[in-house]
């Protein structure tokens, strides 16, 4: 088989496992390393070591940069106002309590002596957003514990991977020779990574503001920095390059003087093709005697990691503001990914060089726990999340961009359907109208950031951009495809209606629209007229989708349908054909009543 055949199936296979993971609400990770030792040790299809030789680690060190770095770009400050005391202790003493008691259980139950168990002690102290992040995509948190769980997967990283280093030199050298050492690594670390990130990022951030990148530049230049950084600063200190990418995420995403959709967009979609190939070739690389080194003790030592992951969050999240639902759960989220992986695999080659004794149980218990930290995690993660409250089982929650009448009536017909709904405007009138309405409302541009922060996205699914303004519809739906995807975010048809290469904005640039080009803004506000109303209408055999027309004719606007599942499917054209058992939500138009008919009513008012 050729090098680029093998290419081909290792891609092949974690797009595939990515599809079926999403298709069927499977974690891809499990999918991933199935198929990863299905490939590899299981039928010899794949063999990674010889596809890339001594390029392997090179190639997995840089991927898992990028993918820190792509992690980096997802945390906002913000957060740590009701994270920040927790993450500190879980990231230093929720870490030396994992090495320790870690460190303890390889000693006893794996029968290491001590110098390997403070070894894979250190090794397995990181969890990893490789893992962490698709987990929580597959889980949809709500609260604090996604934040925590999103940031300690990050910033583990950088820390673990130097400690395990540091550990790796006090066992290689005695403590002795190396106590000036560690406290010069730490503080290369600190300048070297975080150096060199917060650098890079002012530069690309200053080069962004005064247009010294063109834009067809900037996502290449973002990412010949990235690499660039974790080079120079390995250069300088051994992994203090995982530290330097994950700064240099956090400056890019906490600026406001550039966007930076783009950048994260590009890195997203980069992301995922890198974790899917890294967990093929990182499982398909395990031999098989590897497999065989699994038995009843290192079951027992999966257990203990699994446990002492619960240890390590009760202490470190003790007095804070966390729940004892979400302790609960970032307690028992704790997947080991390809860092622990990777730092194995560097240590293995340099204890085989100097005959090390046991070495060669190393890379398999850590391959081990990775394998099955990631299956019982993976594979408990949403059911958990659903027993404690914590998931948005099947969120089906409608961000209104727009709160005019009417669409204030269609929110309040969904609203009283027990769905989740949120409006949002900058018409200040607008939003007292929808609070004394009942319906929640943030005051602000849907553009803003700040604004964003106050809607819980955990429970919604879709967008509707509903405002007169059709370029900040069209921007709304750009801005909110990053949560919803582009299947989610709606918009009115435009009011200058063209279509082709004469259209106003591309489809590429905008949401799906609602309804058929006829129902634009204008139309709708003069259709719905000054009191508009909202009917829900459930559907049945003896009173279809036929008959409600037949009943209503053009007095009725069928907006949104509600599925028997309780799914909401806004409705994309006039020949949309809702099902007996479904609900529509319709605009209803004042019935129009003739003039002697109107003054006969008021003279009987009167």
């Amino acid at each position: 088989m050729t090098a680029t055949t093998e290419l081909g199936i290792i891609i092949a296979l974690g797009i595939a496992a990515q599809w079926i993971g999403a298709a069927f609400r499977i974690p891809a990770i499990l999918l991933l390393l199935g198929l990863g030792l299905v490939a590899g040790p299981g039928i010899g299809l794949l063999d990674p070591d010889a596809l890339f030789g001594n390029l392997l680690l090179p190639v997995v060190s840089l991927s898992v940069a990028i993918i820190l770095f792509e992690g980096g770009l997802s945390l906002r400050f913000r957060e740590l106002r009701q994270i920040g005391r927790p993450l500190v202790l879980l990231v230093t003493v929720g870490m030396l309590v994992t090495w320790g008691l870690a460190a303890f259980a390889a000693r006893w139950l794996l029968d290491f002596d001590w110098d390997r168990a403070l070894l894979i002690g250190a090794i397995l102290v990181v969890t990893g957003p490789t893992v962490i992040a698709p987990l929580l995509r597959h889980v949809r948190l709500r609260g604090n514990a996604a934040a925590l769980l999103r940031w300690e997967g990050i910033v583990i990283d950088p820390i673990g991977a130097l400690f395990a280093v540091l550990v790796f030199e006090v066992v290689r050298h005695g403590p002795d020779e190396t106590a000036g050492m560690v406290l010069w690594a730490v503080a290369k670390t600190i300048i070297a990574g975080g150096g060199l990130g917060w650098l890079l990022g002012t530069l690309l951030i200053t080069a962004f503001e005064r247009f010294r990148l063109p834009d067809a530049l900037q996502v290449p230049a973002t990412f010949a920095a990235v690499i660039g950084s974790f080079v120079a600063a390995n250069t300088i200190q051994d992994e203090a390059g995982l530290l330097a990418v994950t700064v240099l995420g956090i400056v890019m995403a906490n600026q406001k003087r550039v966007p930076i959709h783009h950048l994260v967009e590009f890195k997203e979609n980069l992301a995922i093709l890198l974790i899917s190939v890294l967990f093929i070739v990182l499982s398909a690389r395990l031999p098989r005697a590897a497999i065989a080194e699994v038995d009843g003790w290192a079951v027992l030592f999966l257990l203990a990691i699994l446990t002492i992951r619960l240890v390590a969050v009760g202490i470190s999240t003790l007095g804070s503001k966390l729940t004892w639902p979400e302790r609960l759960f970032v307690g028992c989220l704790a997947p080991r990914g390809i860092v622990a992986a990777a730092v194995a695999s560097v240590f293995a080659l340099h204890l085989s060089a100097h005959d090390a004794e046991g070495v060669d149980r190393l890379s398999p218990i850590v391959f081990w726990t990775i394998i099955g930290t990631v299956s019982v995690y993976g594979l408990t993660a949403r059911p958990l999340a659903n027993w404690l409250g914590l998931a948005a089982t099947n969120p089906q929650g409608t961000v209104f961009v727009g709160a005019q009448a009417w669409a204030r009536a269609i929110a309040t017909a969904l609203k009283d359907q027990g769905k989740p709904v949120v409006v949002i405007d900058s018409n200040w009138s607008n939003i007292v109208a929808a609070r004394w309405e009942g319906l929640p409302a943030v005051f602000g541009s849907v553009l803003s950031e700040s604004s964003l922060d106050e809607i819980d996205l955990g429970d919604m699914r879709r967008m509707l951009a509903l405002t007169a303004n059709d370029e900040l519809n069209s921007l709304a739906c750009l801005r909110l495809t990053e949560f919803f995807g582009r299947q989610n975010v709606f918009q009115l048809p435009f009011t200058s209606n063209r279509d082709g290469k004469h259209e106003a904005v591309p489809a590429r640039q905008r949401g799906r629209f609602l309804l058929d080009s006829s129902h634009t803004y204008s139309a709708m506000t003069h259709w719905a007229g000054p009191q508009p109303v909202a009917k829900v209408t459930a559907l049945s055999v003896d009173f279809d989708f036929a008959a409600f027309r037949e009943m209503h004719g053009d007095r009725a606007l069928p907006i949104l349908t509600i599925r028997e599942s309780g799914d909401v499917e806004p409705i994309l054209s006039d020949s949309a054909d809702p099902k007996p058992g479904q609900k529509v939500i319709s605009l209803m138009q004042a019935e129009t009543t003739p003039p002697a008919e109107t003054a006969r009513r008021g003279v009987e008012q009167n």
